[in-house]
C-alpha cells in the first residue's frame, strides 16, 4: 500500500499537472471499486478550475473552484497517470478524467481496494468531512515528542502498532515504521507505554527524517507502486531493515529477525533494538 512518501510524491506531480486546468468530462469503466463510482453526468465536477491538489494522510484531495472536491485513495496497488487522450486503455484503468489541455488523468486500481469519493467543502481549503478523525501529520509542527509521549502512555500494545495508528499520526506505514524504529534503536515489540520521552524525541526526529528522505527519492517501490510518470521510487535502495529478515544487521551483523504484529511482518535486530 502506498504510504505517506508515495502519496506525497504523486500529489506533488498532480499539482504541477492539474492546477489551473479543469476536467471536461469524466468516464468510468466499472460500477464500483471499494465504493460505487458516482462521477459521470455530474455538471458540478466539470468545467470548474482546479484550484489545489493536496494530501491529507494517504489521501489525495483535488479541489475545484466551486468547492466540490475529489478524495482519492490508492488502496493496495492503485496508480494515477497523466497521459495523452489517445493512449490505449489499460485493463485496470477504471476512471478517465479528461483535461482541458487534451491530456487525461487515469485512475488504475487492479485490486479494487482504492476509492474516489466527492464532497462539497464547508470552505475553500477545508478538510473533507470524510477525513475529520485522522491524527496529526508526521511532518507538521504538531507532531512533537510531548504529543507522541502523551499518546503512547495510553497504549498497552506494541510501539510499532501505535505509530502506525492513523488516529495518532498519519501515513507512517509498515516500511517507514520499521525503518524509523531500527534507526531509533527501539524494538517493534516494545510496549508503547514503556517508551520514554527521550526516546519519543529521538523517534519523532527520525520519523520526519526518514519520510523526507523517501519523498526526495520519489518513495519506495517494492512491487506495484509507480510515480505519475511511471517511474519507480528509489528509496528502496536506502532501506536498512524492512524486508531483510535472515540477513545481517547493517550495524552489528546480528541476524535480522521477523515478527508478525497486527498482521504485518516486522523485521528488527534483536541486538540493536531494545
Amino acid at each position: 500500500m502506498p504510504e505517506l512518501p508515495e502519496v506525497e510524491t504523486i500529489t506533488r506531480a498532480l499539482a504541477a499537472s492539474l492546477t489551473g486546468k479543469h476536467f471536461t468530462a469524466i468516464k468510468t469503466f466499472i460500477a464500483a471499486i471499494r465504493y460505487p463510482l458516482d462521477l459521470e453526468n455530474r455538471p458540478e465536477l466539470v468545467g470548474q478550475k482546479i484550484i489545489s491538489v493536496r494530501r491529507r494522510a494517504r489521501y489525495i484531495i483535488i479541489e475545484l473552484k466551486n468547492r466540490w472536491t475529489f478524495v482519492m485513495h490508492l488502496g493496495m496497488s492503485g496508480a494515477i497517470r497523466i497521459v495523452p487522450a489517445d493512449e490505449p486503455k489499460r485493463k485496470h484503468d477504471h476512471v478517465f478524467f479528461y483535461l482541458s489541455d487534451g491530456q487525461t488523468m487515469r485512475y488504475e486500481c487492479p485490486r479494487r481496494f482504492g476509492f474516489i469519493k466527492t464532497c462539497l467543502l464547508d470552505a475553500p481549503g477545508a478538510h473533507p468531512s470524510v477525513l475529520v478523525n485522522l491524527g496529526v501529520e508526521p511532518l507538521s509542527d504538531e507532531f512533537t515528542p510531548d504529543y507522541l509521549y502523551s499518546n503512547l502512555k495510553k497504549r498497552s500494545g506494541p510501539i510499532k502498532n501505535a505509530i502506525m495508528d492513523n488516529k495518532i499520526v498519519v501515513g507512517v506505514g509498515n516500511i517507514y515504521a520499521a525503518e524509523s524504529l531500527f534507526l531509533s534503536g527501539i524494538s517493534p515489540l516494545r510496549t508503547a507505554s514503556a517508551v520514554t520521552l527521550a526516546q519519543c524525541a529521538k523517534m519523532v526526529k527520525i520519523i520526519k527524517e526518514v519520510l523526507m528522505l523517501s519523498i526526495e527519492a520519489g518513495g519506495t517501490t517494492i512491487s506495484d507502486y509507480k510515480q505519475v510518470d511511471g517511474s519507480e521510487g528509489k528509496f528502496v535502495q536506502q532501506l536498512k531493515i524492512y524486508g531483510k529478515d535472515g540477513q545481517p544487521c547493517p550495524k552489528c551483523n546480528t541476524v535480522i529477525r521477523k515478527a508478525v504484529l497486527g498482521g504485518r511482518s516486522s523485521c528488527f535486530c534483536p541486538k540493536c533494538q531494545k
